[in-house]
């Protein structure tokens, strides 16, 4: 099989992730156990005791590119920093991996950077800064590069000004680009607060412009569920309450109709991440998945109009979940572009998820395709959860 190669681009940063010591009692069961605890450690004038800081590039470009990177691909990574000392870290970090080479200094933005409070046994806390993000455009992609490249995947624009304003006027002129190039292409979102700009903008019609140039749209559900059905979003945060969302919805009455929602708006093949339960998938049909097939050399018939959902693996620890849901794509996109079936595809995914947690970055646990593919083998344990009375189980 020949080389395979990747464009990664969109939003990166820095993240800098103070390491929180386990204690016993660490392993919250109820949401409002775990609420108690943020608020404990987020009190006003209190000094919380911590570990040496880790400090990591992250954001997509770095989580799934790299990720990729050590998966096995080929990957061109493509971002924005500033001149300052956060950019010259991130540079430092991407040198390290043989990668800073398409990475844009912008004089006049400051480097994106998110402070991660991975706390044991809570959700992580996100304090972001976009910084040179928000200049990111068309123009500082190189799509000289992006031909040569098999598959091409952006990440992130609810972060990103230039691609979510006027709606997503310039997030479609770069898909569209990419697609008459004959790339896969590939699209993945991020939260945004709803009363923050990008909160504000009307997503399904941004979503509406872009999606009929994605051959694979991965959202996570919560994401996808606040752009194009925030009734049925705001529903689910008061049914949570302290809790996640994913431990109140259903994959027949909340994930299902959301990825029909997002077929009518022109998805292909949909992949939603649904948190610690797992990845819900719809396969587009045969036409749909025709460039994808032409582009790896490979009959894709037997993916066409699949549908189901991959459960998690269990991990051997969790100590943090940034870059799961960045990794989890990471694992799929790899397995494809080295020709493996939809089967192992998702298996590959789910195992790469779980090793991305049981470590505090979102590179540390990241393995080949063929180390994930060897682990399961050996009897990797898949998870089985139940949400909101629902058995999360594969179709």
């Amino acid at each position: 099989m020949r080389e395979r190669k990747a464009v990664v681009a969109g939003h990166i940063c820095l993240d800098i992730t103070p390491v929180f010591p386990e204690k016993r009692g660490d392993n919250l069961k109820t949401g409002e156990e775990r609420q108690e605890k943020v608020e404990n450690l987020l009190k006003p004038g209190n000094l919380v005791n911590v570990g040496t800081a880790q400090v990591n590039t992250g954001g997509v470009v770095a989580n799934t590119g790299l990720a990729m990177k050590k998966m096995g691909i080929t990957v061109c990574l493509m971002g924005k920093t500033g001149e300052d000392e956060f950019g010259r870290i991130i540079r430092s970090i991407l040198k390290e991996y043989g990668s800073e080479q398409g990475l844009i200094t912008d004089p006049a933005s400051s480097t994106s950077y998110s402070i991660v409070l991975a706390m044991p046994g809570i959700d992580r806390i996100f304090f972001h800064n976009p910084g040179a993000n928000h200049t990111f455009s068309y123009s500082d992609i190189s799509w000289e590069k992006v031909e040569e490249a098999d598959l091409f995947h952006f990440g992130y624009p609810p972060l990103m000004k230039q691609m979510y304003k006027d709606q997503g006027k310039e997030l479609s002129k770069v898909f569209q680009k990419a697609d008459e190039t004959g790339v896969i292409t590939s699209l993945d979102l991020a939260a945004v607060e709803p009363d923050s700009e990008p909160g504000r903008e009307n997503w399904e019609e941004i979503l509406k412009n872009v999606l009929p140039y994605v051959d694979f749209f991965v959202p996570s559900f919560e994401e996808l569920c606040f752009m194009i059905d925030r009734e049925r979003y705001e529903k689910l945060v008061k049914a949570a309450g302290t809790r996640e969302i994913t431990e109140v919805m259903s994959l027949e009455n909340d994930v299902k109709p959301l990825a029909k929602k997002a077929k009518e708006l022109g998805a292909k093949s949909i992949l939603i991440k649904c948190g610690a339960p797992g990845i819900y998938y719809k396969m587009g049909n045969a036409n749909e998945l025709k460039k994808a097939g032409q582009r790896l050399g490979q009959s894709m018939e037997d993916w066409a109009d699949r549908e189901g959902f991959e459960k998690s693996y269990k991990p051997a620890a969790v100590l943090s979940g940034t870059g799961a849901g960045d990794t989890t794509i990471a694992g799929f996109l790899s397995a494809m572009l080295k020709g493996r079936s939809l089967e192992m595809c998702l298996k590959v995914a789910a195992a790469t998820g779980a090793s991305c947690v049981e470590a505090y970055d979102a590179l540390g646990g990241i393995l080949t395709v063929e180390e994930q593919e060897k682990r399961i083998e050996q009897g990797l344990k898949k998870q089985d959860f139940k949400r909101g009375g629902t058995l999360w189980e594969e179709n």
